[in-house]
C-alpha cells in the first residue's frame, strides 16, 4: 500500500478544510459550504475531464483502475528478490548447464525475468539477447510514460480552465451591474463563480493528477531497476560468471544498506 500517498493526499484535504473554516480555532466548519460552487464544478472538473477524454485513446482510458493499483503497490519490484533468483539460477547453471534452467523458468511468474531465461537457454547470441531485453524495456517505459501523460495533462488544463470560468464569473458579474435590469442580486454568485473556479483548477491539478503522475514514473523506475538487474545478472550467467561475484556485481544496482550478500531475501517480486 503505498501509505505515503494516503498521508500526503488526507494531509492536503485536512488543511485546506481547516483553513477554510477560519484556519485556527474556533473553527468555523460552515464557512466550509461557502466553497461549494455548482457551476464552478461543471466548468473546471467537467471540462477537465471532458479534454483528457478527448486526448487520450479508450484503450488508455479503460486503463485507469490498473494505473492506481499499480500506484499503490509498493511492493511489486523488490530488487533483493531478483537478485537472489538470479543467484540461483547461476548457482544452478554451473552445476547443471544452461539447459538445466529451462525448467526453472517455468516456475517464474515474472513475464520478462522468463523470456529472459529462454533467451540464454536456447544459446542465443549474448549481444542479441540483451538488444532485445532491453528493447523490451525501452518499450514499457514509453507506456508509462504516455500513462502519467495523461495525469499531466489533467494537472495542465485544469488551471486553465478554472480561469476560464473566472472569466465567466467575472462576465455574468458585468452584466449583472446594469441596474436597469434589476440583476445586482446574482453579483455575489456570479463573484463567487469568478473566484472559486481557480481555487478548483488549482485543486484538481497539484492534489490530484500532479501526484498520480508523480507516484506512477516512480513505479516506472522501480520496474526498469529490477529489469535492469535481470539483463545484466542473465548476460552474466550467460558468460558464465561466478554467482558469488554476480550477486556483487548486481548489488551495485541498488542502495548501500538494503544489500544483501548472503541471500535468503524476504521480499517477492511480480510482474
Amino acid at each position: 500500500m503505498n501509505i505515503t500517498y494516503i498521508i500526503g493526499l488526507l494531509l492536503a484535504i485536512v488543511v485546506i478544510v481547516l483553513g477554510m473554516a477560519n484556519g485556527f480555532p474556533p473553527y468555523e466548519f460552515e464557512k466550509v459550504m461557502n466553497f461549494g460552487d455548482g457551476p464552478s464544478v461543471m466548468i473546471v472538473i467537467g471540462c477537465t475531464l471532458a479534454i483528457v477524454v478527448a486526448s487520450f485513446p479508450v484503450s488508455m482510458l479503460a486503463a485507469i483502475p490498473k494505473h492506481f493499483a499499480v500506484m499503490f503497490n509498493v511492493k511489486k519490484n523488490n530488487p533483493a528478490y531478483y537478485i537472489d533468483q538470479l543467484v540461483e539460477l547461476a548457482q544452478a547453471a554451473r552445476k547443471d548447464g544452461l539447459l538445466a534452467l529451462e525448467g526453472l523458468a517455468a516456475e517464474q511468474q515474472d513475464p520478462f525475468f522468463k523470456q529472459a531465461i529462454m533467451l540464454i537457454v536456447d544459446a542465443n547470441d549474448p549481444d542479441r539477447v540483451r538488444s532485445i531485453l532491453e528493447n523490451d524495456i525501452e518499450c514499457m517505459s514509453a507506456r508509462h510514460e504516455a500513462a502519467a501523460a495523461m495525469y499531466d495533462k489533467g494537472s495542465s488544463v485544469a488551471p486553465a480552465f478554472g480561469m476560464i470560468g473566472t472569466l465567466v464569473g467575472l462576465i455574468n458579474m458585468l452584466k449583472s451591474m446594469n441596474l436597469e435590469s434589476g440583476g445586482q442580486s446574482s453579483l455575489g454568485q456570479d463573484m463567487g463563480v469568478a473566484l472559486i473556479t481557480t481555487l478548483y483548477g488549482c485543486i484538481l491539478a497539484h492534489m490530484v493528477f500532479g501526484p498520480v503522475a508523480n507516484n506512477l514514473r516512480t513505479r516506472d523506475e522501480e520496474e526498469v531497476l529490477c529489469k535492469m538487474i535481470i539483463v545484466e545478472g542473465i548476460t552474466c550467467i550467460q558468460a558464465g560468471e561466478n554467482p558469488k561475484l554476480l550477486r556483487e556485481k548486481l548489488n551495485t544496482f541498488i542502495a548501500q544498506k538494503k544489500r544483501d550478500s548472503g541471500g535468503g531475501s524476504k521480499g517477492k517480486g511480480e510482474e
